[in-house]
């Protein structure tokens, strides 16, 4: 298998922690974004969307993060990072979905905008989107604050997908334009999952690096 994105990829870093979690070999290519590979048309071939991450499995070729990490939990014996039980699974899936769709897409916001623009010189910061991405940041933290209360993940008792997808931003946290400290239970987690070995082995050596090839080493 191989797995196509790029250095510090919040998507593909959530995949590479699945794969990692999981211990199985996949090939992973790493693109440069800011030299256009992703608009290349062998690339585009793999994905239209001119994003990462992209798995391609045999003659499979399949795109989108969340669908990636369940294919390869799927693709194995383990039931506990996506439980076969179908009430289980179900919350699972309901929060790699309000990861994506409501906290992440505020975080993400921030972190692009406030963040890696400035970082990559990739234009000016959108000042209308940060104050929008602040509103719904904080309107949906709460909800994640409230849920982690005396827990240690989002599903059970074990690491599962919705952990991984959670924190595909977490490098973030406290670079944004954002208040956390009303969201202790929030801060512990993220704490605790940012050590977890199989995501930390995800994480770019630098700022810098994000977004570029890495060397080849001599």
């Amino acid at each position: 298998m191989q797995l196509h994105t790029f250095v510090g990829s919040p998507s593909g870093r959530k995949v590479e922690a699945v794969i990692n979690h999981l211990r199985i070999a996949v090939d992973v290519h790493y693109h440069d974004v800011l030299t256009g590979e992703l608009k290349r048309p062998d690339y585009l071939a793999l994905n239209p969307n001119a994003m990462v991450p992209t798995l391609i499995d045999g003659s499979f070729i399949l795109w989108e993060s969340d669908a990636i990490m369940q294919y390869l939990a799927d693709r194995t014996d383990n039931t506990t990072l996506f439980p076969h039980d179908l009430r289980r699974r179900a919350e699972v899936v309901r929060w790699q979905f309000w990861a994506t769709l409501h906290f992440n897409r505020a975080f993400g916001t921030l972190a692009f905008e406030a963040v890696a623009k400035p970082a990559l010189g990739i234009g000016p910061t959108n000042e209308t989107a940060v104050a929008a991405a602040q509103v719904d940041l904080a309107r949906f933290a709460p909800i994640l604050d409230a849920h982690l209360k005396g827990r240690q993940y989002l599903v059970g008792d074990a690491i599962t997908l919705a952990d991984y997808a959670m924190i595909r931003t977490e490098a973030y946290q406290a670079k944004i334009p954002f208040d956390w400290s009303p969201y202790p239970d929030l801060n512990a987690y993220f704490e605790r999952m940012r050590h977890v070995e199989a995501w930390a082995r995800t994480a770019p050596p630098s700022y810098e690096a994000v977004g570029r090839k890495p060397a080849v080493a001599a």
